[in-house]
């Protein structure tokens, strides 16, 4: 008779047990990155907002201190040569071109100075997000975080709808002293208001802004976020986040449609050709998309898109100022002057500007209408080739790349290219486009990495 031999129970190590998660979260050294964007309402309600990324390009920077040899990703010497130009623009600062006014003040240098702490604190955060590890910050959480700011614009979107007139006074404006938090350009940076009033259909109609420096850069942020957070949220999202994502995306059309932005509309009109053209799905894409359109007209809010479209407001204001920052910038078209001029006149007189007995002669500040303008009076000619070169060169490099966040960033360089003629890229914007572009670059050196590992 064979006795059988006792069943010994399994030693802990290969009890079977619950499958691992693969979960991935960020390490310490992200945390820069992450008070950016998940805490961004409070650093708007503190007075800084975009400037914030100033502040914590410091500790970035000592992230990327700890761990050299720092690397740079292709492309990137025309950013470095760009922030060099406008080291040498300062030289022009004190001159003032035909057809312009105004002496060298405080408020022009601190100008100057506060675009050029953005400049290099944007070079650092690039190299920041490109030498952090995908363990440290995995692709994914970075798109949700975006995706998490795309919600905060959303909110503060309806809040300037809601409550046009919700405004407060900052910590940061109560401790500059009144000849820096009065300059307009500095003002508009550190006082938080929910919307601008604007004559846009030719009565004083809000505009939503919050949490953002001023209405336009509202809806570029908005056009840059939403595409992000389609990726983190719907593409690889589960069943819950894509409820909350079409939720929120409903939600956001009431402030896109009341912002009056006609920029605004025209990027979110290419990103869905481009979704067409370039999803993985195009035509779903395309029947969402005419779904979506049949709703929008069918609703109340298609009105306000017709009055605005009847009411070209702005037209004759940039057609003026652009037209004077060109004529201006041929004078000093290697480094430009440093930064914007008042130009005499406006798009109804020749006479005179802006002054105290009336505010509402003149215009905005020549280069304020987009990017390339800016760029063209702060940096002349070779500035503003330089910035198109980063662009350009960035959709050539990363067009083949077909993952979701490949598409996604390759399609905000196009909308960057396009917003500069309409959008003064400073600050949150042009953030927002880099934090973009470092997307591409860390997913063009993960797939590097990977190749190299098999």
């Amino acid at each position: 008779m064979t006795i059988p031999a006792p069943r010994t129970a399994l030693p802990p190590a290969v009890r079977p047990g619950p499958r691992p998660r693969h979960r991935r979260r960020p390490a310490r050294a992200a945390w820069p990155i992450a008070a950016f964007l998940l805490g961004y309402p409070v650093w708007w309600a503190l007075g800084l907002g975009g400037l914030s990324v100033v502040v914590l390009a410091v500790p970035m920077a000592v992230v990327l201190l700890r761990r050299r040899p720092i690397r740079a990703p292709k492309g990137f010497g025309l950013w470095a040569l760009l922030l060099a130009g406008y080291l040498v623009s300062a030289l022009a600062l004190a001159e003032t071109p035909d057809g312009t006014y105004g002496e060298l003040t405080a408020g022009r240098v601190v100008g100057y100075l506060m675009r050029l702490a953005v400049y290099v604190s944007l070079l650092i955060m690039v190299l920041y997000l490109g030498n952090l590890t995908h363990d440290e910050l995995p692709q994914r959480t970075l798109v949700r975080w975006l995706g998490v700011l795309f919600l905060t614009a959303v909110a503060g979107g309806l809040l300037g709808v809601l409550a046009p007139g919700f405004a407060f006074t900052s910590p940061l404006e109560t401790a500059l002293p009144s000849s820096i938090a009065g300059n307009p350009f500095v003002a508009n940076l550190i006082h938080p208001t929910a919307a601008q009033m604007q004559h846009v259909l030719g009565h004083a109609e809000p505009r939503p802004e919050a949490p953002f420096e001023w209405a336009n850069a509202w809806g570029s942020d908005v056009s840059v976020l939403v595409i992000w957070f389609v990726v983190g949220w719907w593409t690889y999202g589960g069943p819950y986040r894509r409820v909350a994502a079409v939720l929120a995306l409903a939600a956001a059309a009431v402030p896109v449609v009341y912002s009056l932005n006609r920029g605004l509309w025209i990027g979110l009109g290419i990103s869905a050709a481009y979704l067409v053209i370039r999803g993985a799905r195009p035509l779903l894409a395309a029947a969402v998309a005419a779904v979506a359109a049949a709703a929008f007209l069918l609703s109340p809010l298609s009105t306000i898109v017709a009055q605005r479209l009847d009411n070209p407001h702005s037209n004759g204001i940039r057609a003026f100022t652009v037209a004077a920052t060109v004529r201006v910038a041929a004078t000093s078209p290697v480094i430009g002057y440093g930064n914007t001029r008042n130009a005499y006149g406006s798009h109804r007189t020749v006479t005179t500007g802006r002054s105290p007995w009336c505010v509402e002669c003149g215009h905005p500040p020549l280069g304020s209408d987009g990017q390339l303008w800016l760029l063209l009076i702060s940096q002349g000619v070779a500035g503003a080739l330089l910035y198109v070169a980063f662009f350009a060169g960035a959709v050539r490099r990363y067009w083949a790349d077909r993952t979701p966040i490949g598409k996604a960033g390759t399609l905000v360089m196009i909308l960057v290219l396009l917003y500069m003629f309409v959008y003064d890229g400073l600050i949150s914007a042009l953030t927002l486009y880099l934090i973009s572009f470092a997307l591409l670059w860390r997913n063009a050196a993960g797939t590097s990495d990977l190749r190299e590992a098999r």
